[in-house]
């Protein structure tokens, strides 16, 4: 019998991050939910019996060792989604901040990838979540911008790396997503600027083309869709997932 598959989800009990360990789980796949806290792993690990939990910190080396001890069988997918601490815009924020942010979003997805290496075979995917501040800098978010704007060229170095494997790898970047994060950040801005909080979202959904933010479901139905093999012309690209909010061509 075949060994089952399965798919490692970095950040898994963020927002974001339990919604596509769900999708995934109901696909079928076995998912290993990695994150910091051992108390937030276990509610999620709780709610699906498809997910089991691996304690670490992706900030650290000591998670190769931990992920790779959870993950004992085929890898279909890996998705580093951890988020980083937002600080202000380039003129305030930390060196420490903005240094940390690079380490969580490319040496996380250095290490997961790592972690995981020797269980990988053709079709298998490597996607990373960055965000549309990694292409459109914004003046509250250094650290997301400079994390993610680095993430995007390790992808594009991945996509060579591993592809003479038939191993393909892709970057999601999501506009804001509507989460209790995303209001906390808006609450403020809306405190600094002396405004309201439905003031602030207003004008954060006016930099969308639609008017709307991008919500975590989306998000999750991207990463499922990447697995199929149609998205092997995908490799090494970024898809841009911001309702319209990106102006620059290409």
């Amino acid at each position: 019998m075949s060994q089952r598959e399965i798919a490692v989800v970095v950040g898994a009990t963020g927002a974001m991050g339990q919604v596509i360990a769900h999708r995934l789980a109901a696909r079928g796949l076995k998912v290993v939910a990695v994150a910091r806290s051992a108390d937030a792993v276990s509610t999620l690990v709780a709610s699906d019996r498809n997910i089991v939990p691996c304690v670490a910190d992706i900030a650290s080396d000591s998670s190769i060792e931990a992920i790779r001890a959870a993950a004992d069988g085929p890898v279909r997918v890996v998705v580093h989604g951890p988020g980083v601490a937002v600080v202000g815009g380039v003129l305030e924020a930390p060196t420490a901040a903005v240094v940390d942010a690079v380490n969580i979003k490319v040496g996380g997805m250095l290490r997961l990838v790592r972690a995981v290496d020797a269980r990988l075979s053709a079709g298998s995917r490597l996607i990373a979540i960055g965000g549309h501040y990694g292409s459109e800098p914004s003046p509250y978010a250094a650290t997301a911008g400079v994390g993610n704007a680095a993430l995007t060229n390790l992808v594009k170095q991945m996509s060579w790396a591993y592809g003479p494997r038939g191993i393909t790898a892709h970057l999601i970047a999501p506009g804001p997503a509507d989460t209790d994060r995303l209001h906390r950040l808006a609450a403020a801005r809306a405190t600094r600027d002396g405004i309201s909080l439905d003031e602030v979202l207003g004008q954060m959904k006016k930099e969308s083309a639609i008017g709307e933010f991008t919500t975590v479901e989306q998000i999750a139905w991207a990463v499922e869709t990447l697995l199929a093999p149609e998205a092997n012309a995908l490799a090494g690209s970024t898809l841009f997932m911001d309702a319209g909010r990106r102006k620059a061509i290409p």
